[in-house]
């Protein structure tokens, strides 16, 4: 403030100064005009410092103000902020004064325990002290006992173990028994009604025929004469026959037909060809049948080619090769039980492609594994070997894929199935094989074998009645409920399982029932 005075006074010395210049200049002029600009200048001096004077105070009085306003606001935000700092002090202090009373109370707590656990500690040795002297006692009792027990039993300890062992192994296996039970019925109640849709969209789709097994055939003959004519001159007509073709020839009684006799169905075909040619031109000698037996020979391998490209066609496999091709137009000739060997292969190759696309397996896979699932039979006449090893020799050498081939193999369970496709394949051939009507027994082995059948039930302990009933395709046994438990049912429905799969040779699967019932019976007198 006081150096805006200084610059007011400053100002108004500039101006008084300025003013005796011009009066001082004037003076010259005019004595009269520099008194009066003299007087003048004065006047104006006095109001320019009487306004400074004034304009001063007011600067004064208002940095006053201001200074006042300031300090006012910095007290006012000082007092605030200590309330603040004061306020959260206050906090502080009470939530430290309530962690101390906390620790105070914990520790007074742990120090409460810890005289518990100490207590506890001793009761505990003296338990043990007391436990280990019970032990001494008990054991010096089992052993008495132990004694006694072999005393009046007439039985060492190991043999007592023995019972006990055998004891806990009759309990775990009825536990297991009633576990495995268990699991089965969910298992079961789950994929019922899956599996008897996919199966059931499957057969629907399928209307396979079949044929009746025969190793023989019979040729009709335009009349009796002509059976002179296939003996010829000493029979040698019937033996050059019978060489050129390898089938028996069989002239008897029956009027105006022959017989050809033979196990391997396409020679006998071959025969019964040439055998009607002969019979049609009448020109029958050695040197004629050889040629028309060779004549038939060649269409029959034309034929089975033929055939065996349709039913791959058909199938929509068309890739296959050659001689893969004729092979399965072999199996035309060939049957099993009944059935028709190649009507079995188209069947199983559909129900395993159906069966495939509705579970979103490789339908080609299983398709093809169907096809050839039997083609060993088609040569397992002429070399040595089971189908099923001649089969995955021949699908090697024409080069199918391994998934195929392990499709065709499990067909029989002779191998462990590692696809999907291979476990179609199988439950496929299942199928095909136990549908009514598909395959038929000569009636001495049918009946052999439902006599073996009752039998292997009957040497079972606790059975007694068994039944073979569907044509042999289930085997129902009624056991002795006071010697066999429902756990011990089951165990005995799947031992005897096995057994029938290790001693049996049937088509298709047999149904093993066990049925146990109890009957609670009292007479009111």
């Amino acid at each position: 403030m006081n150096q805006l005075l200084y610059i007011v006074v400053a100002a108004s010395a500039a101006i008084l100064l300025l003013g005796l210049g011009v009066v001082w200049a004037m003076w010259r002029r005019s004595r009269a005009a520099a008194r009066s600009m003299l007087l003048k200048a004065e006047e104006e001096a006095r109001k320019i410092n009487a306004r400074a004077e004034i304009d001063a105070q007011r600067i004064e009085k208002d940095a006053s103000i201001q200074l006042r306003e300031r300090l006012l606001a910095a007290r006012t935000e000082f007092e605030r902020e200590t309330r603040e700092h004061r306020l959260e002090l206050d906090g502080l202090g009470r939530r430290l004064g309530e962690s101390e009373a906390e620790l105070g109370e914990l520790r007074t707590d742990l120090e409460a325990r810890a005289e518990r656990v100490e207590g506890t500690e001793k009761q505990l040795a003296d338990r043990e002290i007391q436990i280990a002297q019970g032990e001494a006692e008990l054991e010096a009792a089992v052993a008495i006992q132990k004694e006694k027990l072999e005393q009046i039993a007439g039985l060492t300890s190991e043999q007592a173990k023995g019972e006990l062992l055998k004891t806990l192994e009759n309990e775990a296996r009825m536990d297991a028994a009633g576990m495995a039970k268990r699991i089965e019925d969910e298992a079961t109640e789950k994929a019922k009604e899956k599996a008897r849709r996919i199966i059931s969209m499957a057969i629907q789709r399928i209307a396979a025929e079949h044929v009746v097994e025969s190793t023989v055939s019979v040729v009709d003959l335009p009349s009796d004469e002509m059976k002179g004519r296939i003996i010829g001159r000493e029979g040698r007509n019937i033996r050059a026959f019978e060489q050129a073709t390898g089938v028996d020839l069989i002239v008897d009684d029956t009027p105006e037909a022959v017989i050809l006799s033979c196990f391997e169905p396409v020679r006998r075909e071959i025969a019964r060809i040439a055998l009607g040619n002969l019979t049609a031109d009448g020109r029958i000698h050695p040197g004629r049948i050889e040629e028309v037996v060779a004549k038939v020979r060649e269409e029959m391998d034309e034929k089975l080619l033929s055939d065996g490209e349709a039913a791959a066609l058909e199938a929509g496999i068309p890739d296959l090769h050659p001689e893969l091709q004729r092979l399965i137009g072999r199996l035309q000739f060939r049957s099993s039980y009944g059935q028709n060997a190649l009507k079995h292969s188209m069947e199983v190759a559909w129900l395993a492609a159906h069966m495939a696309s509705e579970l979103g397996a490789d339908a080609q896979v299983a398709k093809r594994g169907g096809l050839l699932h039997d083609i060993g039979k088609a040569v397992d006449r002429e070399m040595d070997g089971t189908h099923l090893e001649l089969g995955r020799e021949l699908l090697k050498k024409h080069g199918e894929s391994d998934a195929v081939i392990h499709a065709m193999e499990c067909h029989h369970g002779d191998y462990d199935p590692h696809s999907v496709e291979a476990v179609l394949v199988t439950a496929a051939d299942a199928l095909s094989a136990a549908r009514p009507g598909a395959r038929r027994e000569i009636l001495e082995n049918y009946i052999k074998r439902l006599e073996k059948l009752e039998s292997m039930a009957a040497d079972f302990k606790g059975v007694t009645k068994a039944f073979a009933i569907q044509a042999g395709r289930e085997l129902r046994i009624i056991v002795e409920s006071q010697q066999i438990s429902d756990e011990s049912a089951g165990w005995m429905a799947r031992d005897l399982a096995k057994k029938v799969e290790a001693e049996l040779t049937y088509p298709g699967q047999i149904k093993v029932t066990v049925i146990r019932e109890t009957r609670a019976v009292e007479y009111a007198r």
